[in-house]
């Protein structure tokens, strides 16, 4: 079973390959959606994958690749979401 859920990361995320670094676990996890980060300052992601392959991506999102420093993250259950084949960066929003 896949759920899709939606991620918003806040903290110093954006210029530390933040983004660069999620498209690497997310294949790694088999975990298809985007990336993307936002004008805010925060990075948004929509994953989807099984509820394990989630939780694991959801516990890295937390922690971030070395030089990243998250202050919290938003997670939100997504219904009725678009089918994702690839998981990649997207423009910013």
């Amino acid at each position: 079973m896949k759920i899709t859920r939606r991620l918003v990361i806040h903290g110093r995320v954006q210029g530390v390959g933040y983004r660069y670094a999620m498209v690497a676990v997310a294949r790694r996890l088999s975990v298809t959606g985007w990336v993307r980060n936002r004008r805010d300052g925060s990075v948004e992601a929509m994953v989807q994958a099984s509820p394990a392959s989630i939780g694991h991506l959801s516990e890295w999102a937390k922690r971030g690749p070395d030089g990243a420093s998250v202050k919290g993250i938003d997670i939100f259950d997504i219904e009725d979401a678009e089918i994702y084949t690839d998981f990649r960066q997207v423009p910013t929003l």
